[in-house]
């Protein structure tokens, strides 16, 4: 498992042969981190903190940092900053920081604590987390999120978060997929919502000092570009519709995730692209776009008429039973009437070492390969394809606790999952005590985001980006329990540590509203407003959104091949050009207009959809979420190939009618040997 840990490396820089996105997208120069740390893995975090300068506290009384998201990742962030003392403005679109996307999480959050002593270790968690990214994220960024993931827990505690505890009074632990420890510390099926109320209450306390200024109902709708430096940001009120700008010494977006892009997913509706996707299109890169993970345990969809879908945390695969009937003639059945000896326990029969805790991307896949050899269960389904055909199906799974409600009694069963239990019944009117949930993979989470160095900033100096928003902990796939710790990790321990060095230079020069960059982008957003308001077409956005999602989820969703890809990028081309031809938006930009809040976030969708396509197309290798049909063993387990793409791809924005530049960051590892995961 462990090599040197640091003093050599233990491959060679990929050489891509294929080029199956040729004509799609023009390559640049080779992309190196310029704050990449060197020597043992093990001192290089410690190092960079001592060798980052420091910013005196008179200074940072006179330093402007403004913080688009208060998730995780954001809140922790201004609550720790405004603490040092910066002054801090803070920005959500919801109407309350609490309902920042990271309320929804579930399952639990990891730390390399080892307290049920069955060893697990920080490098552990540093292997299992590179390995279940299938060996395509930094090495050096996972071993700082794994060393940190501790101090979160104690910080939290500290904070009040009510983790589940044992008999004995510690903190108590349990599995999720990927690997074979207890490191998740949760509380029941709750676990987001109270690591966010801890760093909301933290927040709050700076608000309540001073050094943090809230703007709820706010959204960011360009980044301001001066003089080569992120200093500032143009946002509408979402109650007045008034165009607002706003100024600063540095600017953190921490705005979560785009899984939207696929219409149906278990996001927040309201969760969007737009604050990364502008910043993208002022220079900052945006890395591996392809890499989304669907997580198999969600409920299954119901019909036509759904606008999201719901998560089942992936904490119930440690005591549910996944299984689905052997026989076709079996699935309309009850599924208590179906006999042991008729059930296939799939995962438990393939991948007999981890059984139902294999890691998501291959719990989904397999869910889907049940369901496409005509064993799902369930009510079956009209799926509209992408070329607007109608199938009928039956896209569910059974997750089974009839043998731990035998072997725990139901007592334990709802003290562990009772909210999750009350939650699916509530949605589906069946009783999961008494009869086998149903399960069926969803869009989820993104390992995507924007290119960050080793101090989260991007491309452009002064933007920094946190938690989902950037790619770069979680590689082609996302251990479960991982994104809670990453969004704290960045937000409490890494990001004060690597800004200052940044605002180290400061105090900077002010520049104000008559900036020719200021004024440039309150510009460009007025006119894409007015722009979106006088198309005057007959199509709402919401339609062109499930539009796309329809195209993203039939090729480039659990699997893609170039066909279907080459075919989406065109689909999604004619989709942009009729948006832009043929939009509807109600109402006026001087209220509350929902209407045009989605068009703009559907137009940002529709263009991070061809980019995703495109580097999926470009990646012709099955790694992690990302599943080419052309690249897979005998078996159908997914196959890379390093020898080609080890590394981050990292898209360039080269203009409305320019090609995407593709820009090639190496994964070098000096810690961890390359291998082709096996779950067996």
């Amino acid at each position: 498992m462990a090599s040197a840990q640091g003093t050599s490396p233990l491959n060679q820089p990929s050489q891509q042969v294929s080029d199956d996105a040729r004509g799609y997208y023009t390559p640049g120069d080779p992309l190196i981190d310029p704050v990449a740390p060197t020597g043992p893995i093990g001192q290089r975090w410690s190092q960079r903190i001592f060798d980052n300068r420091l910013v005196n506290p008179a200074n940072r009384r006179k330093l402007d940092i403004i913080i688009v998201g208060t998730g995780l990742a954001g809140g922790a962030a201004a609550a720790t900053l405004g603490e040092a003392g910066y002054n801090v403005k803070s920005f959500c679109y919801q109407d309350s920081p609490r309902r920042a996307h990271s309320i929804a999480a579930q399952g639990g959050i990891n730390a390399a604590k080892n307290y049920k002593e069955d060893g697990d270790s920080t490098f552990r968690l540093f292997y299992d987390t590179v390995k279940g990214g299938d060996y395509r994220s930094r090495e050096s960024n996972v071993y700082r999120l794994a060393e940190v993931s501790a101090n979160i827990i104690d910080q939290c505690v500290a904070q009040g978060v009510p983790f589940a505890r044992e008999y004995g009074g510690l903190l108590d632990n349990r599995s999720f997929g990927g690997v074979q420890v207890s490191r998740t510390f949760y509380a029941r099926g709750q676990t987001g919502q109270q690591l966010l109320l801890g760093a909301y209450q933290a927040m709050e306390r700076q608000v309540a000092a001073g050094t943090v200024t809230q703007y709820t109902r706010h959204e960011m709708l360009e980044v301001i570009v001066a003089d080569g430096k992120a200093r500032g940001i143009i946002a509408r009120d979402l109650v007045t519709g008034e165009i607002e700008t706003h100024l600063a010494d540095v600017v953190v977006l921490a705005n979560g995730g785009y899984g939207n892009v696929f219409f149906l997913s278990t996001n927040a509706m309201g969760s969007n692209v737009t604050a990364a996707w502008r910043a993208h299109r002022k220079g900052a890169y945006m890395a591996n776009p392809c890499y989304t993970q669907i997580h198999p345990t969600c409920i299954p969809v119901s019909g036509a008429h759904q606008s999201k879908l719901t998560l089942m945390s992936e904490s119930l695969r440690n005591d549910g039973r996944i299984w689905v009937p052997k026989r076709a003639e079996d699935c309309d059945k009850d599924p208590r009437d179906i006999p042991e000896e008729d059930r296939d326990y799939y995962l438990e029969r393939i991948y007999p070492s981890f059984g139902n805790l294999v890691p998501r991307d291959i719990a989904s896949r397999q869910a889907k390969n049940m369901c496409d050899e005509g064993r799902g269960v369930g009510p079956a389904v009209t799926e509209v394809g992408a070329d607007g055909q109608e199938t009928q199906v039956r896209r569910g799974v059974y997750l089974d606790f009839a043998d731990a409600i035998g072997r725990m009694g139901r007592k334990a069963v709802e003290t562990k999952y009772g909210n999750l239990f009350d939650m699916y019944a509530r949605i589906t009117g069946e009783d999961p005590y008494e009869t086998p949930m149903r399960i069926y993979p969803a869009v989820h989470y993104v390992m995507g985001g924007l290119w960050v160095d080793y101090h989260l900033q991007s491309t452009i100096p002064g933007l920094f980006v946190t938690g989902e928003a950037n790619f770069s902990d979680h590689g082609a796939n996302r251990l479960g329990a991982s994104a809670l710790m990453q969004g704290l990790a960045d937000g409490y321990f890494v990001l004060p540590n690597t800004i200052r060095e940044y605002l180290a230079d400061g105090p900077f020069e002010k520049i104000n509203e008559a900036h020719p960059a200021v004024v440039e982008a309150r510009t460009d957003v007025e006119q894409r407003i007015q722009k979106f308001l006088s198309i005057n077409g007959s199509r709402s956005a919401d339609s062109f959104h499930k539009q796309l999602g329809n195209i993203m989820w039939e090729y480039c969703g659990m699997e893609r091949s170039e066909e279907g890809l080459r075919k989406a990028i065109d689909l999604i081309r004619e989709l942009k050009a009729e948006f832009w031809t043929n939009l509807k938006v109600l109402g006026t930009n001087e209220s509350i207009n929902q209407s045009l809040e989605r068009a703009g976030r559907v137009a940002d969708f529709i263009e991070l959809g061809e980019l995703m396509c495109i580097d999926a197309l470009n990646r012709r290798e099955s790694c992690g979420g990302h599943f080419r049909a052309e690249s897979q063993t005998e078996d159908g387990e997914a196959l890379r190939h390093d020898d080609e793409f080890a590394y981050v791809a990292a898209w360039e924005w080269s203009g409305e009618d320019g090609l995407p530049v593709l820009h090639k960051e190496d994964l070098i590892y000096t810690a961890i040997e390359m291998k082709q995961r096996s779950y067996k």
